[in-house]
């Protein structure tokens, strides 16, 4: 007689204190966001200086902030991605000040700003438009609620937002006169540089993770680029090589493949890479490739849900508990909560860590800063400016750093309107801070995410899948033109997506236990598959003497 099945135990997983507020290395572009948000933010809030109407410099930041968007997009993608960042800023800010004109209800201005903030993450995620990602967005949106409103002059706020965001958007784009292809140079290099770490260390598997996902972020990198000129094809003769790399570490020079990489910096041509032949655009298969396209929209929204739901629920409780507290700035406590959330529980209590050691050490450095501020409107300005920089500077080592520089900024911008008490606008700070990550966390702990499981065993589907058909190409005698490479690309992705599915379900709590041993054998044999379609195209034997 057999027994009934034991039920799998929930998982819960331990929440970390080493290393979260350890600082990483800064990014390679760090000074990119950081002189764009300047030159974004500047002839705006000088321009109300000048005017004496410092007040209205809420409006013209919302579309200045956009600046903040797609340093990591070429330059086609980044004009379409930066019109939507400024058109969903406007958005935003409209819902915002709308609700504002017709109502001062405290409960109904935070119930709206949640919801606000739960749509700005979803849809963020959703697109993958980061960083900074919804926070920017909740911030503007959530402030704007508190701001008293007349009806009449929501069309020209948004007028100063839109000028704003024009002109954020200019900006954004002006790098590309210069260096037309950077991203994609930097996208390639990193895939190069990845390639070559897990040539030094083959049996590393994070390692070789690494390196697929490196390699994946390229080609979505010159996919998107639209026209395939001369220096974006030799960028994916480099992309083949590192793909060849991670097929064949063993026969990789990896120094060869880091000094491809540093070539790319700079605005020199782009080297190249013998090897491929006249046989170059099939094997690319870019054609193919492009024909896949994304997933619809609406398929990517659906398991984003609970995280939504988290969102929206965390960002409403946390303003609600301020209200009742009787702090004077709700919406302060509804963004903190809205910066937490991330695709697990694990990664939110990080950030919840980072986010309130961040704003205590931010409310000490405004209590500095405040003396010189106070000094004129002229003080006031750069010092915001200074700040701007300061905090994308630095954020990418670790957000608790940025954040530093984000808090007394976020505090000075409440004096465009007018001076305000210093002690008073601290403790509220300090308040809506421990609320908004309390109230935040326990949220996300307690609005479960089971589809993150759902999540495995459908990428573990389209892993095999995607094997099977990529397995039935390397045996056939006559591949369609491009067939093989599309299907290594599908393949590609489909590990790529398995391995951030199963990162993003190991940090959750309240999860049954975890397929780890089947995400792994699907990983090792989704990786032996695309080593075989690399030899099968013949790029192994074509590259391998290069690399």
């Amino acid at each position: 007689m057999s027994s009934a099945p034991r039920p799998t135990p929930s998982r819960v997983p331990r929440l970390p204190l080493a290393g979260v507020l350890r600082l990483g290395r800064p990014s390679d572009i760090w000074f990119k966001p950081a002189l764009s948000v300047v030159v974004a933010v500047a002839p705006p809030n000088l321009t109300l200086l000048a005017l004496g109407r410092l007040d209205l410099a809420m409006y013209t930041m919302a579309g200045s902030l956009c600046a903040l968007y797609a340093h990591n997009r070429p330059y086609a993608a980044r004009a379409r991605v930066l019109a939507w960042v400024v058109l969903g800023m406007l958005g935003g800010l409209g819902v915002a000040l709308v609700t504002a004109s017709l109502t001062t209800n405290t409960v109904v201005l935070v119930t709206v700003g949640a919801l606000l903030a739960a749509a700005q993450k979803t849809v963020c995620d959703a697109t993958r438009v980061g960083p900074p990602g919804h926070v920017v967005l909740a911030f503007i949106s959530s402030a704007s609620l508190f701001v008293p409103q007349h009806l009449g002059q929501v069309p020209g706020h948004l007028a100063l937002g839109a000028a704003a965001g024009v002109w954020a958007w200019i900006v954004g784009m002006a790098p590309g006169l210069v260096r037309p292809h950077g991203p994609e140079r930097r996208a390639t290099a990193h895939a190069l540089n990845a390639a070559a770490a897990y040539a030094q260390s083959p049996g590393d598997a994070r390692a070789r993770a690494a390196g697929a996902a490196a390699v994946h972020a390229a080609w979505q990198s010159l996919l998107s680029t639209g026209a395939r000129s001369a220096p974006r094809r030799a960028l994916e003769r480099l992309v083949v090589r590192a793909e060849v790399a991670l097929a064949a570490p063993a026969d990789t020079d990896s120094e060869r493949l880091r000094g491809l990489a540093r070539d790319l910096s700079g605005t020199g041509p782009v080297p190249r890479t013998d090897g491929l032949g006249d046989a170059a655009d099939e094997l690319l298969g870019v054609e193919a490739a492009l024909a896949i396209g994304e997933r619809p929209l609406r398929d990517r929204l659906g398991p984003l849900a609970p995280i939504a739901l988290r969102t929206a629920v965390g960002c409403a409780l946390a303003g609600y508990v301020s209200l009742a507290l009787g702090v004077g700035r709700p919406y302060w406590a509804l963004v903190t909560a809205a910066s937490l959330y991330q695709a697990n529980v694990t990664l939110t209590w990080s950030r919840g860590v980072q986010r309130v050691v961040g704003n205590l050490v931010g409310v000490l450095a405004f209590a500095a800063l405040v003396p010189l501020a106070h000094v004129g409107g002229a003080a006031l300005v750069l010092c915001c400016l200074a700040l701007n920089f300061g905090a994308e500077a630095v954020i990418g080592r670790n957000y608790w750093l940025g954040s530093v520089c984000v808090t007394p900024m976020a505090l000075l911008i409440t004096e465009f309107a007018r001076a305000q008490q210093p002690a008073e606008l601290m403790t509220d700070r300090v308040v809506d801070t421990l609320v908004g990550a309390l109230v935040g966390l326990v949220a996300a702990i307690a609005v479960t995410n089971r589809r993150a499981g759902d999540r495995i065993e459908d990428a573990l589907s389209a892993v095999e899948r995607a094997r099977e058909h990529a397995d039935g190409l390397v045996a056939a005698e006559r591949p369609g033109p491009g067939a093989l490479e599309s299907a290594r690309r599908g393949l590609a992705a489909a590990v790529v997506d398995l391995r951030a599915a199963a990162d993003a379900a190991a940090g959750e709590w309240w999860q049954r236990a975890l397929p780890e041993e089947r995400v792994m054998r699907a990983e090792q044999a989704g990786h032996r598959t695309l080593a075989a379609t690399v030899r099968r195209q013949g790029l192994h034997g074509r590259e391998g003497a290069q690399a």
